[in-house]
């Protein structure tokens, strides 16, 4: 191994050792290799509940374990709140068993998370105590 002024040296006279020394070590991927490494990314998906059935295509992506869901429930809350709540259970069950969170915002949205996210959730505030502002907003 050359030191670091033959180096200089070198590079200065146009002579690239550089690519001579480490021309063995690069690894060339694959189209192949690429796509398994965007598995790791997060999606996020939105999925309209019109029936308790329309909940597994919601279920299975959430077991994939990459899948942030946004779950549209006002079609089945406006045929059949018994469905409604047979379907929340169902939800709350695979996100306790994926380690999930869940959380309902607005009035027909649920969002469910896998184990590596969860629902941000403001502290409560109890009564007779200013509540605090965010910081930044006036």
């Amino acid at each position: 191994m050359q030191s670091t002024l033959e180096k200089i040296r070198a590079k200065l006279s146009g002579k690239d050792i550089f690519t001579e020394e480490f021309a063995e070590d690069y690894v060339e991927l694959s189209p192949q290799a690429a796509e398994k490494t965007s598995k790791g990314k997060v999606l996020i998906r939105s999925f309209v509940i019109e029936d308790f059935a329309d909940i597994k295509p919601a279920l299975d992506a959430l077991r994939e374990g990459y899948t942030i869901t946004l779950i549209n429930i006002r079609p089945l809350k406006e045929k059949d709140m018994v469905e409604v709540k047979r379907a929340v259970s169902k939800l709350k069950k695979t996100c306790d068993a994926i380690e999930g969170d869940i959380a309902g915002f607005g009035e027909d949205w649920l969002v469910v998370t896998p184990s590596f996210a969860s629902v941000y959730r403001p502290p409560e505030v109890s009564e007779g105590q200013p509540q605090q502002q965010n910081p930044g907003t006036q």
